[in-house]
């Protein structure tokens, strides 16, 4: 298995977009710290307000670590009327993935 790989929607509110892309910087690298092998944050270019957090780990208890923990809680009370709620995150397992790297080395995905 290549992991799982959760999905964190978050929808900002008016006039905070970038701004908040600097507070996610923030949280999501904290991550790896609860045992995340990679991380990432996208940016919707058709609705600057939308972000996508999401992180690959092996056991969902260590998500759940990062997730519930004082770090992210501390971060969701400095943040949290900047983001619409509820956050519902979704887990997903990673099925297939492939990249030009790979490729080049004369792997398949």
């Amino acid at each position: 298995m290549a992991g799982n790989v959760v999905h964190i929607p978050w929808y900002v509110t008016f006039f905070r977009g970038d701004r908040f892309e600097e507070a996610l910087m923030q949280i999501a690298p904290l991550a790896l710290r609860f045992g995340a092998s990679e991380y990432s944050i996208y940016r919707s270019r058709d609705d600057q307000y939308r972000f996508l957090q999401m992180a690959t780990f092996e056991d969902k208890a260590d998500f759940e670590r990062y997730w519930y923990g004082d770090d992210f809680n501390d971060w969701r009370r400095d943040f949290s009327s900047w983001y619409q709620v509820p956050i519902i995150y979704s887990w997903n397992d990673l099925v297939f993935q492939g990249s030009l790297e790979h490729a080049a080395n004369g792997g398949t995905a």
